[in-house]
């Protein structure tokens, strides 16, 4: 008798990578892609803390798709726990958690996404297993009512956006026609706040080129070109892009379809049928990017009269504290390297 047959192992790279291209493609005719359309940064209902990285894109395309209102998250176990029961028949998200082998910390797993091996540096890196869990949204949960979100104001949100720019260690001039980090003097330039449709447009298109500024070789030393070669600036793009949209939803705004990526989009969809761990570097490269950015900007002092909320227990502490962040229960409060900014963020200009 024949040894019986093992079952073939699960590809979680391929499948993430298949989930992502599915969702370019869709979106390439208008631009606009799940991560435009999102209601904040996805959570854990039990442990408050965001998912990271890949993780947050997974559950972004999940939500859209579904039409999910909450991004509130959590396993079967975990809802059981706290009194609610999954509807019978409800799909299951797949998250990913690093599991690092043998090491100090071999048994430390790396909350949503977080550490991602792909972008480890040299001097720590040691071999990471990938570790599927399946979560569910708070809307296929029987009983569960997310607490209402008080209502924020657009001058509000606009302050928060604008205090938390300004006070980043970044070089920014005003004025021209395109907006583009510039390497060469380490200088983001923007058109004037005035040509922009709306402020969250302006922030958005402010948050791109912030990501992209944080790769100079003073800051996360972002080469590209051994792994992807000629197609590095693409990559760099799609970082900007995916990194732009963690930050908005950090600070409560919409992310900007642009459709000045066009011309990429061919690119990235190249890149990620070619390599399916891709995806898995630019998402981790756009966390590393964002986190980077909320460490360096000083902490705003409280209003009078009101503590600061310092409790954290997430591995990015700097995405859960603030007054920037508004989130289900957790706070009260809460761009590009190209040469042109999207048409559809500016107001009406000679073509």
């Amino acid at each position: 008798m024949s040894a019986p047959t093992a079952p073939a192992r699960r590809d979680l790279h391929a499948e993430v990578t298949a989930k992502i291209l599915a969702a370019l493609e869709a979106g390439a005719t208008t631009y606009a892609f799940p991560w435009h359309h999102v209601p904040g940064p996805p959570r854990n209902i039990v442990s408050r803390r965001p998912y990271r990285g890949i993780n947050t894109l997974l559950l972004w395309l999940t939500g859209h798709a579904q039409g999910y209102a909450t991004p509130l998250w959590a396993t079967f176990r975990q809802w059981r726990e706290l009194g609610h029961f999954v509807r019978a028949g409800e799909r299951a998200t797949t998250v990913i958690f690093w599991k690092t082998r043998p090491g100090p910390d071999a048994d430390q797993d790396h909350h949503a996404g977080g550490a991602d091996p792909d972008t480890a540096s040299a001097t720590t890196r040691r071999p990471f297993l990938a570790r599927a869990y399946a979560v569910f949204n708070a809307a296929q949960v029987e009983g569960f009512h997310p607490p209402t979100l008080p209502v924020l104001l657009d001058t509000a949100r606009d302050a928060d956006a604008e205090r938390f720019f300004a006070n980043l260690p970044l070089t920014v001039h005003h004025g021209g026609d395109a907006a583009y980090y510039q390497p060469a003097t380490d200088s983001i330039h923007l058109p004037p706040f005035s040509r922009f449709r709306d402020a969250e447009a302006y922030y958005a298109t402010r948050g791109h080129e912030s990501i992209h500024a944080t790769g100079a070789p003073h800051r996360l030393v972002r080469n590209l070109t051994g792994r992807f070669g000629s197609e590095a600036y693409a990559v760099e793009e799609l970082i900007a892009e995916l990194g732009a949209a963690f930050l908005c939803a950090d600070l409560g705004l919409s992310p900007e379809p642009r459709p000045d990526h066009a011309g990429y989009i061919a690119s990235w969809l190249k890149v990620l049928r070619s390599d399916t761990r891709a995806i898995f570097t630019a998402a981790g490269m756009a966390q590393a990017a964002v986190d980077w950015l909320h460490e360096r900007r000083p902490d705003p002092p409280a209003p009078a009269g009101q503590k600061r909320n310092l409790s954290t227990t997430a591995s990015a502490p700097s995405r859960q504290r603030g007054p920037f962040l508004r989130d289900y229960g957790f706070e009260t409060r809460p761009g590009h390297a190209g040469r042109s900014w999207p048409r559809d963020s500016l107001h009406a200009r000679q073509s």
